[in-house]
Order: structure tokens, then C-alpha cells, then sequence
């Protein structure tokens, strides 16, 4: 079992848009025959067979075993992962996939995040044990509005910096790539 699986397909995201469906593959995690589901979810067992058949089809659940019960033949199923993230690509963008150029913008921002988003995910459908040579930071700093122009010109500067020093290209298998994205924007308040 993969610990992320990223949902791009439509098919897959529809076939867990239903709370029934979302119910099984909790129970998934270890495998489970389809009368043991029905039993916990006080459903019969043809309804969760059903359902469990259409996750099959999307690809969200694998049948790992089968076996004889009472002279019929008992499919055990699991669910492919331990958590699925659902591709902002699913919607898209009003008008299309066109890239917004203002670096400064709300839409280069949202497609920014939504190209991290994928990156993120698909790291996590390819790693077993979880560990990823990667590294997240985060900090919130306050800025008086006629701060803002040379607060943006040092974090270009910082930037281009660190992406001429370790953005030459190596010989080939001796390096590994990695993104490098920098996100800056207002933060509202939390509610709580």
C-alpha cells in the first residue's frame, strides 16, 4: 500500500464522491471481504460489493487475495493508499490552461500552488517508507506597506542567488533535481 495516491483522473475522483465509497476505503486499510464491510456498515453485502467493484475500477482499490468460503470463491480487497489528494487540475481554470505572466498575480500564485500540489503528491505515490530528501519552510513576517518593494527586490535577489550557485546543470546521474518554488502572500487572519 502506497502512503499518497494522487487523484488526476475524473473517473477516480468521481468514483470518491460518494460517503458510502469514502466509508469503505477507511476500512481498507488492512484487506477485508466485501460481507465483513457489510456487516460493519449495516449495508448488505451485494450494496458494498457494488461500490467496492466501482473503487476497483478507478483504481482505488486492488483485490489481494481470494478465497473459498462455503464453496464460493471471497475477494479481498484494499485500498491502494493510505490518503488521496485530489488534483486541482480536476477543475482547471475558467477559460483554460493559460499561464497568468504576472509573477506578482493571484492566478500565477494558484497555478504555482497547483504545480506544487501535483510535484508533492506524486512524491508520495513513489516512496514506501516516506522518506524524501526534501525540505518545507515557512515564516510570517509583517510588512509596512512602503516595505514592500524593496522586501520584494531582497527575496528576488536571495533567490536568483541561490538558483546560480546550485542551479548549474551536473553531469548526467551524478546529481538529483529538485524544485525550488517561493511564495509570498497576504495572510488573513485566523479566525479561531
Amino acid at each position: 500500500m502506497q502512503d499518497v495516491l494522487f487523484v488526476e483522473k475524473t473517473e477516480q475522483a468521481g468514483a470518491l464522491f460518494h460517503p458510502l465509497r469514502v466509508e469503505v476505503l477507511k476500512r481498507l486499510a488492512e484487506p477485508r471481504a466485501c460481507p465483513e464491510l457489510a456487516a460493519e456498515l449495516s449495508e448488505t453485502t451485494q450494496k458494498i460489493y457494488y461500490h467496492v467493484k466501482i473503487l476497483e475500477k478507478a483504481g482505488l482499490v486492488t483485490k489481494v487475495e481470494e478465497r473459498r468460503v462455503r464453496g464460493i470463491m471471497e475477494g479481498l480487497y484494499q485500498a491502494r493508499a493510505r490518503s488521496y489528494w485530489l488534483s486541482a487540475g480536476l477543475v482547471g481554470r475558467v477559460g483554460g490552461a493559460r499561464r497568468v505572466r504576472d509573477e506578482a498575480s493571484l492566478g500565477y500564485l494558484l497555478d504555482l500552488a497547483a504545480d506544487i500540489h501535483a510535484d508533492v503528491a506524486r512524491l508520495g505515490e513513489r516512496t514506501r517508507d516516506g522518506e524524501v530528501p526534501s525540505l518545507g519552510l515557512s515564516a510570517r513576517i509583517e510588512l509596512d506597506p512602503r516595505e514592500r518593494a524593496a522586501f520584494r527586490k531582497d527575496v528576488q535577489k536571495a533567490f536568483q542567488k541561490l538558483a546560480q550557485k546550485y542551479g548549474r546543470s551536473a553531469s548526467k546521474g551524478s546529481a538529483e533535481s529538485f524544485q525550488l518554488s517561493l511564495v509570498c502572500y497576504p495572510k488573513s487572519e485566523d479566525k479561531s
